[in-house]
């Protein structure tokens, strides 16, 4: 036999079509997986050439084969992530029909024991386990399974945005919803009222959380599925993507000893993480640090956190009146819903305490004049808040596929930058890497506002937000837009997806 070739990264050799002519089962303990050769050849990946039955390959494959090694771990790390490919939803369907254990009928969603039975088959396990792993390697944040008339469509959110994936039978929906329901101890006879729970898994050494948010909709249950991954969720104060300036300020607001820091954008914006990269900043052994949460997302070490449990009257309000005898240094509160919740962080911050917030408002000045509107005094607001900082999130240019380019000329006047006209930038072409879409992760645009003096005074005179804006930008504050054009002019991001992110402000 010919000496044998170690091949060490092959993924982009993967054809889903080949890879899902062989049972999962069968790739799994046989350890091995095929790839795309030269010649139209087939080239088989495999840790020990000896355990297979090449004949029952070739057979199979009805291709001439050639035969690679490499190890275990990174073969079945591969089969992981790329078996059930999205292009392979027939498969998924095929896999599932052929199982002789499953027996499905269209009216069986009524027959709970039925469905006990069905949600615990091994062909039920293994596509919410696969729907699951290839959302985790494909860098989603959300699944979404939203059932239709005749169908179940399947859908993962990256890097902000919703893309099908695949779409399952109708018939498929009721075992799949359960053996959710089964993994995050919910009532799985249920389905007429929503329903929230948790679970984790473990991927690679690496444990996920998950949780889970079901809804009854016309058709049946829809479920989403927030996938949160501590080493992508939990990130440092140096990799939100400040720019220097912005890094600076921050970072002396939350070493301050009282006041209000208010993180402000809609859902999905990044707030949490910011506020735990904060929180991770300035925690030590000499603080004590205390949080009000809905939901408590991680544990940090150190640190006290508490889920909010309004049925239970404990809200945000009633939760800070009671944890200002608990002798905390620093607070977090979840969000400021009310004005009770505004009046106790505000009375917090008077009496010595810095207390960290989020406000759904579009911009940094708004939130001035929405805690206003709320009837909070504008000489406690001037007393009490230090900083305001709006953010959302943008899609970074695929490090794989951006190539360099002029800006469109149309969007230029749209972001006022004449400065652009004769640069370049770069701009994503779309790749396998990138899901054809040339962006690749995501980081944070910021307007931090810092209340100094200036801005005091307009607070007091109840100012306009616009007002507030402008005197902010005279003091140094760089809006959302420009903050986004200066990671386009770094060629970290383009126009397009700055706009798009900040057409509201």
């Amino acid at each position: 036999m010919d000496k044998l070739r170690w091949i060490e990264n092959f993924e982009d050799r993967i054809d889903p079509e080949i890879l899902n002519i062989f049972p999962y089962n069968f790739l799994k303990n046989n350890c091995f997986i095929p790839v795309n050769g030269e010649n139209g050849e087939i080239l088989i990946i495999t840790n020990n050439p000896l355990n297979l039955d090449i004949g029952e390959i070739k057979t199979i494959l009805k291709k001439d084969i050639k035969i690679a090694i490499s190890s275990e771990e990174k073969i079945n790390e591969t089969i992981e992530k790329f078996y059930y490919h999205p292009s392979s939803s027939k498969k998924v369907i095929d896999d599932l029909r052929t199982e002789e254990s499953l027996h499905l009928d269209e009216n069986i969603d009524t027959e709970t024991s039925n469905l006990l039975d069905l949600a615990n088959k091994a062909p039920v396990i293994r596509i919410v386990n696969q729907i699951i792993y290839r959302a985790i390697s494909m860098r989603a944040s959300d699944i979404h399974l939203q059932v239709m008339e005749t169908s179940l469509k399947v859908r993962y959110r990256i890097d902000g945005i919703l893309h099908d994936i695949f779409v399952l039978p109708k018939k498929y929906h009721p075992p799949i919803i359960t053996r959710i329901k089964i993994m995050s101890n919910l009532d799985i006879a249920e389905k007429r009222i929503p329903q929230d729970g948790r679970t984790s898994i473990k991927v690679d050494s690496k444990k996920i959380d998950i949780r889970i948010s079901i809804i009854p909709t016309f058709f049946g249950e829809s479920v989403v599925l927030r996938l949160l991954d501590r080493a992508t969720f939990l990130l440092s104060l140096e990799q939100l993507g400040f720019s220097e300036d912005n890094y600076i300020k921050f970072n002396q607001l939350i070493h301050y000893d009282h006041g209000i820091i208010l993180l402000t954008g809609p859902t999905g914006s990044g707030k949490t993480t910011t506020l735990y990269a904060a929180l991770s900043k300035i925690n030590n052994p000499g603080i004590n640090i205390i949080t009000l949460e809905d939901p408590v997302e991680y544990n940090l070490e150190g640190i006290n956190q508490i889920q909010v449990n309004p049925k239970v009257g404990l809200t945000f309000a009633n939760g800070l009146r009671s944890i200002l005898r608990h002798d905390p240094n620093v607070i977090m509160v979840g969000e400021i819903r009310d004005r009770e919740t505004a009046e106790m962080a505000i009375q917090a911050s008077l009496t010595g305490h810095l207390v960290f917030s989020t406000l759904h408002t579009n911009d940094a000045s708004s939130a001035i004049v929405r805690l206003t509107d709320m009837g909070i005094e504008p000489y406690l607001l001037a007393s009490s808040l230090i900083g305001v900082m709006a953010q959302r999130l943008v899609r970074l240019n695929c490090p794989k596929c951006s190539v360099i380019e002029k800006p469109p000329s149309e969007l230029i006047p749209e972001v006022d930058e004449k400065d652009l006209i004769n640069s370049k930038f770069m701009v994503g072409k779309g790749c396998k890497y990138c899901l054809n879409e040339g962006y690749y992760g995501r980081t944070g645009i910021f307007e931090l506002l810092v209340i100094d003096e200036g801005i005091k005074e307009l607070i007091l005179k109840r100012a306009s937000s616009s007002e507030i804006k402008k005197e902010g930008i005279k003091r140094g504050m760089k809006t959302l837009r420009m903050d986004g054009i200066d990671k386009v002019k770094k060629g970290l991001t383009t126009i397009s997806e700055v706009l798009r992110v900040t057409q509201d402000v």
